[in-house]
């Protein structure tokens, strides 16, 4: 049953990413040239309804915060990496999967580096956990933690700020 729910969430993840027309590499493309800002306009609701939606979760005891290390070189290479990889294909690793379902082939060159890379991190892992996961290794902490500052606060900031940047973007464009 669960594998049928997750197929389900896919699906649906995937359809409403096409519908938001997040599958067109031209619309994210458009983003990096700041010319179109579909994606962010989709992105950080997204970010911040589920960012309270774990945080609800969280305060009733329904799920744990599962807390990966913050290793503060390895995410810049990697951020680095990725978005130099969003910016020359026009897809990350979910539009392209759902752009390739809708037959695009170019979304499925994508989708192919993806595995590319994967494969490439695990044969170099062992060199990137004695060189580059050690560098300004911060442990298993999260943003509140390391601020003094609540998760609700962080939440309605970034939801503040939100609300602050589209109602530029929509002022901007009228």
């Amino acid at each position: 049953m669960t594998i049928l729910l997750a197929l389900a969430v896919g699906f649906a993840f995937g359809f409403l990413l096409h519908r938001a027309r997040v599958t067109d590499s031209n619309v994210i493309e458009g983003q990096f040239c700041l010319r179109d800002f579909t994606m962010v306009k989709m992105l950080l609701p997204a970010i911040v309804v589920g960012g309270l939606g774990v945080l609800v979760l969280a305060r009733f005891g329904e799920t744990l915060y599962y807390i990966k290390d913050a290793n503060v070189l390895a995410v810049i290479l990697g951020g680095a990496i990725f978005g130099l990889a969003v910016a020359i294909l026009g897809y990350c690793p979910g539009t392209a999967l759902a752009a390739t379902a809708t037959g695009s082939l170019h979304a499925l060159s994508a989708v192919f580096g993806m595995i590319a890379g994967a494969i490439a991190y695990a044969f170099s892992f062992n060199w990137i956990k004695a060189h580059i996961l050690n560098v300004w290794a911060l442990g298993k902490v999260r943003l509140p933690q390391l601020t003094g500052v609540p998760d609700l606060v962080w939440l309605l900031g970034l939801a503040a700020a939100s609300l602050a940047f589209f109602f530029w973007l929509e002022r901007r464009s009228a």
